[in-house]
């Protein structure tokens, strides 16, 4: 039997974490050589989106763990401990915490992407007005630009379509002007509708 077989009847079309039985995928709890049924989860996109940080945290949402946290399925094990760490200053997942009980090989494990030690801040791409940018969207630029390299001059008011986040760096996005890819900084842009 797959994997995503296997974790689909193990789920019963649930969120293991959360419970939401809205859109469902495998979700790979690393660093692992190889992925099985004890180091994957089936998790909504709400869940995936904050713990891979591609979202703001919601404590409310993550309320969640007092339940999931007993799961003897060790990702979600792994997971939960995760997340209550990055809930820290929230006392009732303290409280969690101090109940949780991982034993040496999974709180290596859990310890093992350093997660744990970064507070529960997100790094996302903002425009100059703080809207989040997501690829795919409609940006416009609030100052004209010189483009290094080149004799392009983008200006101000431009209307960049379909843009690219710069995965490593959350004060870049990349966008096509005049059939030239180029890098803009997210500081120059306005996101289109905001």
């Amino acid at each position: 039997m797959k994997i995503d077989a296997i974790l689909a009847k193990r789920s019963e079309g649930k969120c293991e974490i959360c419970e939401a039985e809205t859109t469902l995928k495998l979700y790979e709890v690393g660093p692992q050589t190889y992925f099985n049924e004890d180091n994957t989860i089936m998790i909504c996109d709400k869940c995936a989106m904050q713990i891979d940080k591609k979202e703001e945290l919601d404590a409310k949402h993550w309320a969640c763990l007092t339940k999931s946290m007993w799961s003897e399925i060790p990702g979600i094990q792994v997971v939960s401990w995760r997340m209550l760490n990055r809930l820290k200053n929230e006392s009732w997942a303290m409280e969690n915490l101090d109940m949780l009980y991982l034993d040496d090989e999974k709180l290596e494990w859990a310890k093992a992407t350093g997660d744990h030690e970064n507070d529960s801040a997100v790094d996302l791409h903002k425009d100059c007005n703080g809207a989040v940018l997501q690829t795919g969207d409609t940006i416009v630029l609030t100052k004209s630009l010189d483009v290094k390299g080149s004799t392009l001059n983008a200006k101000m008011g431009t209307v960049v379509k379909n843009i690219k986040l710069v995965d490593d760096n959350t004060e870049q996005i990349e966008g096509k002007i005049e059939g030239q890819i180029i890098v803009i900084l997210t500081k120059y842009v306005r996101k289109q509708g905001s």
